[in-house]
């Protein structure tokens, strides 16, 4: 039995969002709800407004959330924009406990590229693909004949004698006031890097900065085709409530999987 319904988060820097979302076509069955990230965003601050999530929506069913940073079997690897508690923390566990309801965790830029592939300037796209959400920071996302690569956070790779999103994220134009031609060379250089480390057949565009993906695109060099993402805000919540759902399907009312039954999350 498919469980389609799914309690999609994306937890972010500076704020918590959800919303039930229909598997089958990815739209929200409510109005997104948003929190404020709480300072400090440690996993003791945190995991009560999932709880909060799940009391607002009267929510039953399973849980997927989008987590800043690396996500290996549940456990935080990484942090990004949030509390350094976060890393060695088992994130499924936390929040289960603090809801008493299966939860699947996974980085917030592959969840926002599982719901770009099945939705948006994914669908049908063959061979490597590549997305990059363009704000604060730079996410990176992998698939390779529609499967996910996890974890990828190209977004950290040097470039320049930094962390590439120092250089070339949104937030960099913003922050040195660099004209849009300016900061599309950057852009530019560090997706020409990419290109020469995967060869991707395909480049998606996301988060802040597509949304003025008219200033900037027609200026990049790369050879592969570069398209902008198509969902934008809600891509990451969406994604989160495909893998849940993908990790639940076999359990159409979401309880505990049998003794024997290994896991499948993260196989996407």
């Amino acid at each position: 039995m498919k469980y389609n319904k799914v309690l999609g988060i994306d937890i972010g820097g500076s704020g918590v969002k959800g919303a039930p979302v229909n598997t089958d076509d990815g739209l929200m069955l409510e109005s997104r709800y948003r929190i404020p990230t709480p300072s400090p965003a440690t996993p003791q601050n945190v995991a009560p407004l999932i709880a909060e999530m799940v009391k607002h929506f009267k929510w039953e069913g399973p849980i997927g959330c989008g987590f800043p940073g690396v996500v290996q079997n549940g456990v935080a690897k990484t942090a990004a924009n949030v509390d350094d508690s976060w890393i060695n923390t088992d994130v499924n566990k936390l929040f289960k406990k603090a809801t008493g309801l299966p939860v699947t965790v996974i980085n917030d830029a592959d969840a926002a590229g599982l719901a770009e592939m099945k939705f948006g300037a994914g669908m049908d796209a063959k061979g490597v693909v590549l997305l990059c959400t363009v704000g604060t920071g730079i996410g990176t996302v992998l698939f390779v004949n529609g499967r996910l690569v996890p974890n990828t956070e190209f977004g950290h790779i040097e470039l320049m004698g930094m962390d590439a999103e120092k250089y070339a994220a949104d937030a960099a134009r913003k922050a040195e006031d660099l004209t849009w031609e300016d900061w599309a060379q950057r852009f530019d250089q560090y997706l020409v890097t990419l290109e020469k480390l995967v060869n991707p057949d395909l480049i998606i565009v996301g988060g802040g900065a597509s949304k003025k993906g008219e200033r900037f695109l027609p200026l990049l060099t790369v050879k592969a085709r570069v398209v902008p993402a198509e969902l934008l805000n809600n891509a990451g919540l969406v994604g989160a409530a495909l893998a849940a759902n993908y990790t639940h399907k076999q359990d159409g009312k979401g309880k505990k999987k049998k003794k024997g039954k290994k896991s499948r999350e993260g196989a996407f």
